[in-house]
């Protein structure tokens, strides 16, 4: 395996070193950074993904039923589920008038999540603050603005990076005292306040299913890509007593746990 260390361009590099050793296929796992690696360097070796966002309009692959080349894979989110934390953010804080939202600047997919967050925070007459990070020495910084800007609750993007650094990142929502929503359930489990998303976990299990399928004899160009359906709603009530926000008994109802 290759592992980007959080650095996205040495992936064009790590990917050509795994072509030259003539992989059978290549698990491309970080997000679309990592499948356009792999992509510009082979178009023979199949390339299976776990990304969120839209691979057709990235130009991955040709269509969702018919990839086509030699990509398929999975994806996590869409725009619709981006625009369901904010729904449950707004249940849980009907007050809200400014949203962060944290987003890589290196990556296209956080753009993409950014844009519908801004468009359906400003239906609901929401302001937003994005805050940017590119490197890891950015968290810090990118935190300082939510008490200057009066940042009602933030929004985590779904990004590879961040999920390497989400007890950094939950610690820094912590010490602000920010209302915080995530992507993954494992935020959640490490202290924050509430994540809605794709399990992880059977989105990497489908993706080992396509690549067995793969190496079984089938052809990536057959595979049609497939769209996380198992979603799941965790919200830690230790920290929303902590942070003093009762959460409503509708909003628990709809929970797959409630961390206590």
């Amino acid at each position: 395996y290759r592992w980007g260390l959080g650095q996205y361009e040495r992936l064009p590099e790590m990917a050509v070193d795994l072509v030259r050793h003539r992989v059978a296929i290549i698990a491309a796992t970080g997000g679309v950074p990592s499948v356009r690696a792999a992509k510009a360097a082979t178009s023979e070796i199949p390339i299976v993904f776990t990304m969120g966002g839209d691979p057709v309009a990235f130009g991955l692959v040709a269509s969702l039923n018919r990839p086509g080349g030699n990509v398929t894979g999975i994806t996590l989110i869409s725009g619709e589920i981006v625009s369901k934390r904010i729904a449950l953010l707004r249940d849980l804080l009907p007050g809200i008038k400014m949203l962060g939202v944290l987003m890589n600047s290196t990556t296209p997919a956080s753009e993409a999540e950014v844009a519908v967050a801004e468009r359906v925070a400003h239906t609901l007459g929401w302001q937003v603050k994005v805050l940017r990070v590119g490197k890891e020495r950015d968290f810090d910084a990118a935190f300082q603005p939510l008490v200057r800007e009066r940042v009602d609750a933030l929004l985590v993007t779904t990004d590879p990076i961040f999920e390497s650094q989400r007890d950094r990142i939950v610690a820094l929502a912590a010490y602000h005292a920010v209302p915080t929503m995530y992507a993954l359930r494992e935020y959640t489990v490490a202290g924050g306040l509430m994540s809605y998303g794709a399990n992880i976990s059977d989105v990497y299990r489908q993706a080992g299913l396509y690549a067995g399928r793969i190496l079984k004899g089938e052809k990536a160009a057959d595979l049609p890509v497939m769209q996380a359906s198992k979603f799941e709603l965790f919200i830690n009530l230790k920290t929303a007593k902590t942070l003093g926000i009762p959460v409503p008994a509708t909003l628990l109802a709809l929970a797959d746990q409630a961390i206590e």
